[in-house]
């Protein structure tokens, strides 16, 4: 029952799709950040019934499209808030406090409204360019996205005591939850090469481990440590950055 409560509380703060009401209890707390990479799966599976749909019924348009938004709808927007605010506080380039201040307010500059347009036009234009050859690695990438981030958790110094990140790290068994990272991205890379080839797995090892080096050493030099926002920055990132190495290994074999 713990391990349910678990699987709902996961589901309940980073999806939208509909959960029955469970207590947020220390034990069910401990291993919730387990089943974050399982909303991934949801999203990969529709990724590729909605492609397929799309392409069946002649909506090739709307085929290359929807999957840009569908991340989204599934999500509720909450990585792509955090991809947002860190980009208003980055750019303002103040001091680490203050850019931890602008992470909390709900208020929208006009840097992240600029970051968005620019985030989802590169997202379209790469998805564009993939060739269905790739389709299932892309429908892996946010299995890999998610168990990355998790792991960021368990793992990254915390920018502050309060606030998501914080909460799920505290109460997180921190053995456990690394533990089951490592196995979601072992079977994860396992399943791109079994699908997709050493090409792909190769492309998608590179990449990720770049991003995530990227996103260790810039959280602590600018923020002093992760946060929720960082977090969901860095899953965003970390996605664009896949779907394009994907689209370039897609044309190359």
């Amino acid at each position: 029952m713990n391990l349910m409560g678990s699987f709902v509380i996961a589901f309940s703060m980073y999806s939208r799709i509909p959960m029955p009401q469970v207590e947020w209890t220390r034990e069910r707390m401990k291993y919730a950040m387990c089943f974050f990479p399982l909303i991934g799966a949801v999203i990969g599976v529709l990724q590729l019934l909605v492609y397929w749909a799309c392409n069946r019924f002649g909506f090739s348009y709307f085929g290359k499209l929807f999957p840009v938004i569908l991340p989204i709808l599934i999500t509720g927007g909450i990585h792509m808030d955090g991809l947002l605010d860190v980009i208003d506080a980055r750019s303002s380039h103040m001091e680490t406090e203050r850019k931890l201040e602008i992470l909390k307010d709900p208020h929208t500059g006009a840097f992240a409204i600029i970051g968005c347009g620019v985030y989802l036009l590169l997202y379209a234009a790469v998805f564009g360019e993939l060739r269905p050859n790739m389709l299932p690695t892309f429908g892996m990438i946010f299995i890999l996205t998610r168990a990355l981030s998790g792991l960021s958790v368990v793992t990254f110094p915390m920018a502050k005591k309060s606030g998501l990140a914080a909460s799920f790290s505290g109460a997180a068994h921190k053995r456990t939850v690394g533990i089951v990272m490592i196995l979601y991205l072992l079977l994860g890379e396992v399943g791109i090469w079994y699908f997709c080839g050493i090409p792909a797995a190769v492309i998608v090892f590179l990449i990720a481990s770049l991003v995530y080096w990227y996103y260790y050493n810039m959280a602590k030099r600018e923020f002093g440590g992760i946060t929720g926002d960082l977090a969901g920055y860095f899953l965003q990132i970390c996605e664009l950055a896949l779907v394009a190495g994907l689209a370039v290994v897609s044309h190359l074999v």
